[in-house]
Order: structure tokens, then sequence, then C-alpha cells
């Protein structure tokens, strides 16, 4: 019977066949599907974090336009901008503070003036980002930010 099974395992290896004892995965085929999800998650890892990283600065550009509308209305009840945001009824929002520090340059003129600046914080992922601003008039800096 040994000779048997010998024998039909020779013919199979003989007309190019591959006989595997097991019902196991090879290492060569580990080391390929290891390979796809390594070249999978190199292109969507550096997506994933610009993508969060321009949700961030969006929160940041919507905070900055609420104090700019703000400062506008409690020009036109004071007859002056507001030194700073208490003054304004405002306060940063937590996903804003995290990533950003809020700056605002007050100028009672004439002609009154401010520029509201968010800068990344030093330890933020939004370093690669850049401070992004808008002043009274509305103008947005920097323009490719916006």
């Amino acid at each position: 019977m040994a000779a048997e099974v010998s024998a039909a395992r020779i013919s199979r290896v003989a007309e190019g066949r591959c006989v595997r004892a097991g019902h196991g995965f090879t290492l060569i085929e580990i080391l390929v599907a290891v390979a796809i999800v390594a070249i999978l998650a190199s292109i969507a890892i550096p997506s994933y974090e610009s993508a969060i990283r321009k949700g961030r600065r969006a929160s940041a550009q919507e905070f900055l336009l609420q104090v700019a509308q703000r400062q506008q209305q409690y020009l036109s009840d004071r007859r002056a901008y507001a030194p700073d945001l208490a003054g304004l009824g405002l306060g940063i929002p937590a996903e804003v503070a995290r990533h950003y520090q809020l700056e605002m340059q007050i100028s009672r003129g004439p002609p009154a003036a401010f520029v509201i600046t968010a800068r990344p914080r030093g330890t933020s992922p939004q370093m690669a980002d850049g401070p992004i601003s808008i002043d009274q008039s509305g103008r947005r800096t920097p323009a490719d930010r916006w």
C-alpha cells in the first residue's frame, strides 16, 4: 500500500502539481499579504492625517469667522472693537484650543482695525499648517489655507 501512495505522489509531482500535507498558508503567501497591507497603509495613513488636519483647520476658520462677526457687531454697538474674547461673550471651543493659540491685535485707529490670528500650538500636528488670520475687512491670510 505504501508503494501505491508513493507512486501516486510521484506521478502528481511529475505532472507539475504541488501537493501539500497541511491546509495552512505558506510563508510566501503571508509575506505577500503583509506587503499588500503595508502598501495600502503607506497610502491611507498620510491621507487620513491630512483629512484630520483640514478638519481641525476648518474648525479654527469657523471660529475666526465667528469672532470677526462678533467684532463687527461690537463695533456697531460701542464704536470700538472688543479687546478680548470675553468682551465678545465668546470662549474658545475645546477642539480649537487644543490645537491653536488665538491672538487678537486691536488698533483703536482711526480707523479702528483688528487682526485675529490662530497659531498652531508647538506640540500640535497643525504645525505643518501654519497660522491663519482674518482682519476687519474680511481679508483672510494665507489665501491658500482658506
